[in-house]
């Protein structure tokens, strides 16, 4: 016998000593190894009906806000801008509504004759006043959103996101003073999948 089986045999030997079974020479080895555990992958959210679930995040840093964290004078300079704001989009909303939604079909081509119109004129012009419609439709939720802004600087909770209740930047606020979220809240609802 060579020198390695021989101190194979002794180690079997000594193990057997130890425990009370043989043990083979693959066991033997991997005993000398230490075994390193396999880290618990987290399971992933599964899509329901084609709607991924949201994935839950930190809340951004500061503290949670129920008063206003604006000035009465920042206040005031956020409130002559969401007028200003009001006035404009006010005056958008009429000018469509007078453009599209007061003339008839007939008024809005130009053709006074009482012969029926060309089926690409009437498609046009069928899509020219639903496109119309959408934008007076936006621009409505718009106002909205600025009427709801107004309301809260009189109740002292503007510039406090909804969701997490932190103080929106005021960098934020002077783009859009209408928003409602802070920049986290808002990429989140953007991603979150909308249901019909």
């Amino acid at each position: 016998m060579s020198k390695k089986k021989k101190a194979a045999k002794k180690k079997v030997k000594k193990a057997v000593k130890a425990k009370g079974k043989p043990r083979s020479k693959a066991k033997i080895k991997s005993k000398a190894r230490p075994k390193v555990k396999a880290k618990a992958k987290k399971a992933a959210p599964v899509p329901i009906m084609g709607n991924r679930p949201t994935q839950s995040s930190k809340p951004p840093k500061g503290p949670k806000l129920t008063k206003s964290p604006f000035t009465k004078s920042e206040l005031d300079l956020f409130k002559k801008i969401l007028n200003e704001l009001r006035k404009k989009i006010s005056g958008d909303i009429q000018q469509i509504e007078g453009e599209t939604l007061n003339t008839s079909s007939k008024d809005s081509t130009g053709d006074l004759s009482g012969y029926s119109f060309h089926m690409a004129d009437v498609a046009t012009d069928s899509f020219d006043r639903e496109v119309n419609i959408g934008l007076a439709s936006s621009e409505q939720n718009l106002l909205n959103d600025v009427d709801d802004a107004l309301k809260k600087i009189e109740d002292g909770s503007y510039g406090i996101c909804e969701k997490y209740g932190v103080a929106i930047p005021k960098k934020r606020l002077l783009v859009a003073p209408y928003v409602r979220y802070c920049l986290q809240a808002q990429e989140e609802e953007e991603k979150a999948p909308r249901r019909t």
